[in-house]
């Protein structure tokens, strides 16, 4: 339902988000009968396809053409396609909403080669833009996008750390490309500076936002809500705002150490889970949420008024408020 309403939303880019999806059935296409199975499966579980929605609406600040726009969304999803290939793999993870990952499809090394071949294209589709400032922002943002997914290996399970260490961790990890995004978008349809200035930091906001909330429904969503094991990132090790926010707390440090040493039982990770959900940590962490939320609003009054600039700050809305 929440995945209706979004789109509800950017109804009228329907078109144009056709000839994306098109062509990044396009994309993924390649002389390897097993690569396109691989890559087409993750394709075909869908998405809300939010980044090349930022994309789009971006461009609609300055001279709109989906020919040359759809150079920026394809190699957008791309990558964040990958991300999620080589997320599973680090994380194990069997199911992605609602279907097996390509790592339990296949095996790991067909998930990280098929992440790779997706990393490759997008670098690829990005060079037709004849603007060498936009290849710099796309492979600035992977890069930043790498180091992030490696400091998260590296915090796991490691309860010293605090929330500047975290906010540093979900800049990279996924408000760098939603910023990349609205950025990418406003420079390829030659939006004046100022305007891809105010772009830029609304999708930064707009990511900040986005994955506390993502943090929080990891604990209070169900399985079936989120299309894999609520509470997945918990017990994987990530340490997410909520967590950090209750770590000390008498009723919960002990069961969070018991998961952390691998010995917790599955009574106690349910009961962890309750313990967090019935705390002030979501409250807290929404709080954090509200504030980036606010900062992406500021952003979108400083744009041009047009069709797009209602939009993406309806869709901010929108996803800072989602339920699942």
């Amino acid at each position: 339902m929440d995945k209706m309403k979004l789109k509800l939303l950017y109804s009228d880019l329907k078109s144009d988000l056709d000839v994306i999806e098109k062509e990044l059935a396009t994309a993924v296409n390649s002389s390897s009968h097993l690569l396109n199975e691989a890559s087409l499966h993750l394709l075909l579980a869908g998405g809300k396809r939010i980044r090349p929605v930022f994309v789009l609406l971006s461009a609609k600040f300055g001279n709109y053409s989906i020919e040359s726009i759809k150079n920026v969304a394809v190699p957008i999803e791309l990558i964040h396609m990958a991300s999620l290939v080589h997320d599973d793999v680090i994380d194990d993870a069997e199911t992605r909403r609602g279907r097996e990952t390509v790592k339990t499809q296949w095996n790991n090394r067909v998930a990280m080669y098929t992440g790779d071949f997706l990393f490759a294209r997008a670098i690829e589709y990005i060079t037709v833009l004849d603007n060498t400032y936009a290849h710099e922002v796309l492979s600035h943002t992977m890069v930043e996008l790498c180091i992030g997914e490696i400091i998260q290996i590296e915090d796991k399970h490691i309860l010293e750390q605090n929330v500047r260490d975290y906010l540093r961790r979900i800049k990279r990890k996924t408000a760098i490309l939603i910023s990349a995004s609205c950025e990418l978008g406003a420079i390829a349809s030659g939006a004046d500076k100022k305007t891809i200035r105010h772009l830029k930091r609304f999708g930064y906001y707009v990511g900040m936002s986005f994955q506390i909330i993502d943090d929080i429904l990891d604990i209070t969503s169900t399985d079936e809500q989120l299309g894999k094991p609520a509470g997945s990132d918990l017990l994987q090790g990530n340490i997410t705002l909520p967590v950090l926010y209750v770590k000390n707390e008498p009723t919960i440090a002990p069961l969070l150490k018991e998961l952390l040493d691998g010995i917790i039982s599955e009574d106690n990770k349910q009961k962890l889970l309750t313990e967090i959900r019935n705390s002030d940590a979501i409250s807290l962490a929404k709080q954090v949420s509200n504030m980036y939320l606010q900062k992406a609003l500021n952003e979108v009054k400083q744009l041009p008024t047009n069709s797009a600039k209602k939009s993406l700050q309806n869709i901010a809305l929108f996803m800072s408020k989602r339920k699942f």
